[in-house]
């Protein structure tokens, strides 16, 4: 069931799930509705989760759930995965996949294959003060501490050092 953000602690789970376009304005509503209607009915085993979510930039699907007091079933993260491949079907997007680089240009947020941004790298299209996500963040802190970071703090940095 959903509760204030706020009222999920800052230790407990969050996934990030990027999305390969920006949600049009007219998606969001809709969107909203089938994540708050998957969270109100989302439990493990039997027992509703208390849990919470936000739609970032109009690009990012952060939820987060309060685990403190009990383990997440791999039945519970079968249960989101399948929503999210179910958005991701819906809305013609791809939110699992992490290793692709989301990335700040301007106040844009932008979205590239690994394998063209290796090429934006090469080509000097990406600077060492580039803004990339953490999209492998897996806490509410993490969220606000090494979601968005300088390129040279991420992985992504090995490749301007060459």
């Amino acid at each position: 069931m959903i509760v204030a953000y706020n009222k999920i602690p800052n230790w407990c789970k969050l996934w990030v799930f990027p999305s390969s376009r920006k949600f049009y304005a007219q998606e969001i509503s809709t969107l909203k509705e089938a994540i708050e209607n998957f969270l109100n009915n989302w439990n493990n085993h039997g027992q509703f989760l208390n849990c919470s979510y936000q739609i970032k930039y109009d690009r990012f699907i952060i939820i987060t759930v309060d685990d403190s007091e009990l383990s997440l079933s791999l039945k519970s993260h079968d249960q989101l995965v399948s929503f999210i491949q179910e958005l991701e079907t819906k809305y013609e997007i791809i939110l699992l996949d992490k290793i692709n680089v989301c990335y700040k240009q301007g106040e844009f947020v932008q979205y590239k294959e690994l394998k063209e941004f290796k090429k934006m790298i090469k080509n000097k299209g990406v600077s060492q003060k580039t803004i990339v996500f953490n999209n492998m963040i897996t806490t509410k802190e993490e969220l606000e501490t090494n979601w968005e970071i300088n390129i040279m703090d991420s992985w992504l940095g090995r490749f301007l050092q060459k």
